[in-house]
């Protein structure tokens, strides 16, 4: 295929990262459990759609001057770690809204999240983390011929499976967390607790992104 190689095996290696715990997987699960199915799977088209982005870039050499560039890579690291920290302050802070009067009622089912705010949401936590660019650096030229004669189109090839394959798993995720999305909604307190540990754990995760070193 072009001047692809071993492509069973890249597509293998995909997914098994694509089921490492991380920032991606994280909002997805995140916000389909809070909202929805629906929820989860617009924020992992987002992802995807990052992915995309790198997958480009990835091919015109951009990915390799951020990376090449000590400034550049640590700007776009920072960018992705302050971000994460926000999405994960934010909703912690939103746990500690005005306290309601106890009622036998069930909690009010959250209004449905903006689809536009979902996919960027999605598509900035992809796009500013750094491990992502550093897998497509380190990981994709193993599966090109360094003697081949469309290194641009391989590498794209390479970086749109790797956004398949991690939509659907992604995908999967959401549909399965979706399903305690209405137990969650009718329950206050499970609402807070559950916001607590998403943002807990986006804050971490941001943290551990600053952290990175190339």
């Amino acid at each position: 295929m072009l001047d692809i190689t071993h492509f069973g095996l890249f597509i293998l290696s995909v997914f098994l990262l694509s089921i490492t715990p991380g920032p991606d997987m994280a909002y997805v699960v995140g916000q389909s459990v809070a909202n929805g199915r629906r929820a989860g799977l617009i924020s992992a088209a987002g992802v995807a759609l990052g992915s995309c982005t790198h997958a480009i870039a990835s091919a015109l050499g951009l990915t390799a001057l951020i990376t090449a560039s000590p400034l550049l890579f640590t700007v776009v690291k920072y960018i992705g770690a302050m971000y994460l920290m926000y999405l994960g302050g934010k909703m912690i802070l939103g746990t500690f809204g005005k306290p309601q009067a106890e009622s036998d009622e069930p909690a009010p089912v959250r209004s449905k999240a903006n689809t536009r705010g979902l996919l960027s949401k999605g598509f900035i936590t992809t796009l500013t983390n750094p491990k992502v660019i550093l897998f497509f650096i380190s990981f994709f030229p193993q599966f090109v011929l360094p003697s081949g004669e469309h290194h641009v189109l391989s590498f794209l090839i390479l970086g749109m499976a790797y956004a398949l394959v991690g939509f659907m798993t992604d995908a999967t995720f959401a549909i399965l967390a979706g399903s305690a999305a209405g137990a969650v909604s009718r329950n206050r307190a499970l609402q807070k607790l559950l916001d607590r540990v998403v943002g807990t754990a986006f804050i971490g995760l941001g943290i551990r992104l600053a952290l990175t070193r190339r």
